[in-house]
């Protein structure tokens, strides 16, 4: 039987660089599109799936910032070190103009505009890392040394301290 996954630009861009990954699908659930339910889902802890934000800076304009998928943004962080006064995310009806990819679907990779990319230093700690592999019920499983350079992406401290 052929595998029904479709092949999203994400994992193009990883074939194209000869880089090795593995395709993870779960039920989408509109109810509740957070990463912890997939990671429920996947049977995956949680600190090793990030989820891909996307917001709009007051002097640098947009850019993108990757953390674990049960934490939150520190917005005064992210302003800092990407040379922003301050950040805000981006309206959801914004999202797929500006990457081509919907809530629930975004991926570091692939974005239809290249956006600096901030990833949480903490992507360093697992030997794989899963992201939205472009769609809905798609995960990307990778090497985290592997997003980083695909994704030409950032390490920075970018989580609220509890």
């Amino acid at each position: 039987m052929a595998d029904k996954t479709p092949k999203t630009n994400a994992m193009r861009i990883l074939e194209k660089g000869k880089i090795s990954f593995q395709v993870l699908t779960y039920e989408v659930d509109e109810s509740d599109l957070s990463g912890e339910h997939i990671a429920d889902q996947l049977n995956m802890d949680p600190t090793m799936l990030f989820k891909t934000l996307v917001l709009k800076g007051d002097k640098k304009g947009h850019l993108v910032a990757c953390i674990p998928v049960a934490e939150t943004v520190d917005l005064k962080a992210l302003a800092r070190v990407s040379g922003n006064k301050s950040v805000e995310m981006v309206q959801v009806k914004e999202l797929f103009g500006l990457t081509g990819y919907i809530r629930g679907g975004c991926s570091p990779i692939g974005m239809k505009k290249k956006f600096p990319i901030y990833m949480h230093e903490s992507i360093m700690n697992h030997d794989l890392v899963g992201v939205s592999g472009g769609l809905r019920g798609i995960q990307l499983l990778l090497k985290p040394e592997d997003l980083v350079k695909s994704a030409d992406g950032e390490l920075a401290d970018l989580i609220l301290k509890s």
